[in-house]
């Protein structure tokens, strides 16, 4: 139940993939939330930091995600899934990984731009390993805004899919990221 089977999705990866998907769309509703603010606000400063520390949480979840995605490989596609489906949905995927850890990385030059280091929930920090670089952070709030945008529009695609999939194909795809599946005893 906590393994992935060919047949379905385990607990963990399960776990995994919703824990990602709350705090990704979490980070971008944040963040277009945070551009919003003004210097007088009281979430002027305190949203931003929130936003930073929870970015280091999900690329430490993405990088267990993977690992335990390295030891436990996702099940077969369902059957009667179309062969354009199943490429399409691994390119998606790995769109999704790769936009995230650009996006990541992004965030993290834009923050330690000026040298400081990331407060992680006031935990621990992530130092500024580039220094104190100038006019860094215009180029890298640029490109985090539009690799963000650019998930954003993946992740409606794999949500459609998803919903495809259940209503009209009526196939376990979307089901079996819900529901772990219990392995069969031969």
């Amino acid at each position: 139940m906590l393994r992935n089977t060919s047949g379905g999705f385990g607990l963990v990866a399960i776990l995994f993939h919703w824990i990602s998907a709350v705090i990704a769309i979490g980070l971008f509703i944040s963040g277009l939330w945070m551009t919003g603010l003004s210097y007088y606000d009281p979430w002027y400063h305190r949203a931003p930091d929130l936003h930073r520390a929870f970015g280091v949480t999900l690329a430490v979840i993405l990088l267990l995600r993977l690992v335990w995605r390295l030891v436990n490989p996702p099940p077969a596609p369902e059957p009667g899934m179309r062969r354009w489906e199943r490429i399409a949905a691994g390119m998606t995927h790995g769109a999704m990984y790769l936009l995230l850890f650009a996006i990541i990385v992004a965030g993290y030059v834009l923050s330690t731009a000026d040298g400081r280091s990331v407060d992680v929930f006031g935990l621990f920090s992530v130092p500024a390993l580039l220094g104190n670089i100038r006019h860094l952070e215009d180029p890298a709030a640029e490109l985090h805004y539009w690799l963000a945008m650019l998930l954003a529009a993946l992740v409606v695609v794999h949500s459609l899919a998803a919903l495809k999939h259940h209503f009209l194909d009526r196939d376990r795809t979307l089901a079996r990221m819900f529901v772990p599946t219990r392995r069969v005893r031969l």
